[in-house]
């Protein structure tokens, strides 16, 4: 079995959020097309409370019941099965999607029966890839789907750098057109 899984594709991590990604909103319509081709499609989200000790790095982002905590509008969240929030306490933590507080995501893969995990959505230097990373050392085969994420780019080569990290320990890239 295969599993999908979309990475924070909300609302403050795209143009005009309070952490965008400068071209964040452009993976939807690609996590769009492709969502349909998975045997199982889980969706993260950043879900922080408002005082947290998170924000001394980074603005206050994805607050709970927030519309920047909102997934993109355009996302089609029709084809999501499950939904995990992520970041929920007072702590520096939340980047992957196996940090969720909802639900044990690798309890529900391996209960599932997935082998292959698919990463899309936002950003690719740090949720992205803290995702793609925890799949792997989770002994899932895992994918990237670099047509279907965006990099935040605090700094200039950080994208370039962590694909360069994530294919070095084995982590396979591949385009939205060839799955």
């Amino acid at each position: 079995m295969r599993a999908l899984i979309i990475v924070d594709v909300q609302n403050d991590f795209c143009p005009g959020g309070a952490l965008p990604a400068p071209e964040g909103d452009r993976v939807v319509p690609v996590i769009n097309s492709i969502s349909g081709r998975f045997d199982l499609v889980i969706a993260s989200r950043d879900w922080h409370p408002e005082g947290t000790v998170h924000f001394d790095k980074w603005p206050a982002h994805c607050v709970e019941h927030t519309k920047g905590a909102e997934y993109h509008p355009a996302l089609d969240t029709g084809k999501i099965d499950v939904h995990l929030l992520k970041g929920t306490g007072n702590a520096d933590d939340g980047y992957s999607a196996f940090e969720a507080t909802s639900d044990n995501l690798e309890k529900l893969l391996k209960k599932s029966g997935v082998e292959e995990v698919y990463v899309a959505g936002l950003t690719t230097e740090y949720c992205v890839k803290s995702t793609a990373l925890d799949s792997l050392r989770k002994g899932f085969k895992t994918w990237l789907i670099t047509d279907a994420v965006e990099g935040v780019r605090q700094n200039p080569g950080d994208v370039e750098k962590a694909i360069g990290e994530m294919a070095g320990l084995g982590i396979k890239m591949i385009i939205s057109g060839q799955l």
